[in-house]
């Protein structure tokens, strides 16, 4: 009878392997173990086997295992943390920190892609993604009050469906929060309580469509994400420039579009404001018949500039106006507003509980307490005051680590977007490159329509100070490796 594994001599290939990953060093090429030992732990991170949180073997059992020497697992494993997939934390152990990207660099995004999503998902050690605030400042202790006093105040009554169009109580509180915050003077009854600007967008697209809009046009560049939703809802989209004075309204009013979506007040992701001219420009298209849709996504976050009036403020009759909490206090909560003008209301009210009955009741009667006991506006001091210094601590880190970069839309919101002008390098290769690294921002051109220069998108509020120095000095890594 043969020998079982527990009995082979010492040094044979039956003991060469370890039941961790089926690792065989006999599939090993000679003189290049290392190298073998270190792909297959690449692999193992890249397919999911070895996900980010769980720890590699000690060196000393996983050599012994393996029948070799220390020195050559360690050497692998050293390998791994200089590209920043684990991380050696001494008695812990070695851990798995984070995962490469997808082989290549990001494929251009399809027409109804969720390609921010997918980014989304994959972990790295820093995440300078844009869109995204301060979650570690979420009021927790503010939002537990507010929620233990309605929970007293509500009969069994109040428990059951509620209204689509949202509670009386919110809707009267977003109504005194736009009126002291964006200059806006609007009823209760215009709002229509939404789960995000996403959802907003999406339930205009089916209103408009089904009115005979199909043709919408859209900053350029502009929200990746906004674009997505519209042409989910089937538009038909048409890009517009934009500059320094934001969106070109004579290029919108000399082409076919019957709508327009635009961020007026800080426009995504070059960060300028449209300016006087433009805006009664664009009013004067809107009350020819134009219908605009205002994405007035982060306009509470300033730091160096004086506030701009809503667009809404100045022709309701003609302007869509959405917003949310999702930059405020957190993008989980999904909860946003809708204004709509009278001739779209019923319609989009309609699309609202068809979609889904209406937001959550609870989390909408909280935030109307937040809202008029005057805690929303002191967590929103609290949050400028940390956005900004995550701001300084990001142009000074662009300033040391991206020499040649150029800054855009520093005076106010969560993100910057940075240029290189007269560069010639594919930027998705360069955002590919530094999530390689453990670190995640947006390439400017997934933003984009038409071709321009390469740049990234880069969010500062989610971080750290530490944190965004890193994630920008890795980013410089990544693009030095570019560069011939």
């Amino acid at each position: 009878m043969g020998r079982s594994k527990e009995n082979a001599p010492e040094g044979s290939k039956a003991e060469a392997g370890s039941d961790f990953l089926q690792l065989d060093i006999g599939r090993a090429p000679a003189g290049g173990r290392t190298d073998w030992l270190a792909d297959r732990l690449r692999a193992a991170i890249a397919d999911g086997r070895l996900p980010v949180g769980s720890r590699l073997p000690a060196t000393r059992i996983l050599a012994a295992e393996l029948r070799v020497s220390r020195g050559l697992v360690t050497e692998a494993y050293q390998r791994l943390a200089e590209t920043g997939q684990v991380d050696g934390r001494g008695r812990a152990g070695t851990v798995v920190v984070a995962a490469p990207p997808p082989v290549g660099p990001p494929a251009p995004p399809p027409a109804r892609g969720g390609l921010v999503d997918a980014l989304r998902a994959v972990p790295c050690r820093i995440d300078l993604s844009p869109g995204v605030p301060d979650l570690a400042s979420f009021p927790r202790t503010a939002w537990l009050q507010a929620e233990r006093r309605v929970l007293d105040g509500l009969t069994p009554a109040d428990f059951g469906y509620g209204n689509p169009q949202g509670t009386p109580a919110l809707r009267e509180a977003i109504v005194g929060w736009l009126a002291l915050n964006r200059g806006i003077r609007a009823d209760p009854g215009e709002v229509v309580v939404v789960a995000g600007v996403a959802q907003a967008l999406g339930l205009l697209a089916q209103v408009l469509h089904a009115q005979g809009v199909r043709r919408v046009a859209v900053e350029d560049p502009g929200s990746l994400g906004a674009r997505q939703q519209l042409e989910h809802g089937g538009m038909e989209l048409l890009p517009v420039p934009v500059d320094e004075g934001g969106i070109d309204t004579a290029a919108l009013a000399a082409g076919p579009a019957q709508a327009v979506v635009l961020t007026p007040a800080h426009q995504f992701p070059t960060g300028v404001v449209l300016d006087g001219e433009r805006r009664r420009r664009l009013l004067g298209w809107a009350a020819a018949g134009g219908i605009v849709i205002e994405d007035d996504y982060d306009a509470e976050h300033r730091y160096d500039r004086a506030p701009v009036p809503a667009l809404r403020a100045m022709l309701p009759e003609a302007v869509c106006y959405a917003g949310s909490v999702s930059k405020l206090l957190a993008p989980a909560l999904r909860l946003g507003w809708l204004l709509v003008p009278p001739r779209h209301l019923d319609a989009v009210i309609e699309a609202k509980r068809y979609a889904d009955l209406g937001n959550p009741v609870l989390a909408q009667l909280v935030l109307a307490r937040l809202m008029e006991s005057g805690e929303l506006e002191r967590h929103l001091r609290f949050v400028r005051r940390r956005h900004r210094a995550r701001r300084d601590a990001m142009l000074r880190a662009i300033a040391a680590e991206l020499p040649g970069a150029r800054v855009h839309g520093a005076a106010a919101g969560l993100h910057l977007m940075v240029t290189f002008d007269g560069a010639d390098f594919d930027d998705t290769a360069l955002a590919a490159s530094a999530l390689a690294l453990g670190a995640k921002a947006h390439p400017l051109s997934w933003h984009r329509m038409t071709p321009g220069p390469p740049g990234l998108i880069l969010g500062y509020a989610a971080g750290t100070t530490g944190e965004i120095e890193e994630g920008v000095a890795t980013f410089g890594a990544a693009l030095r490796g570019l560069r011939p």
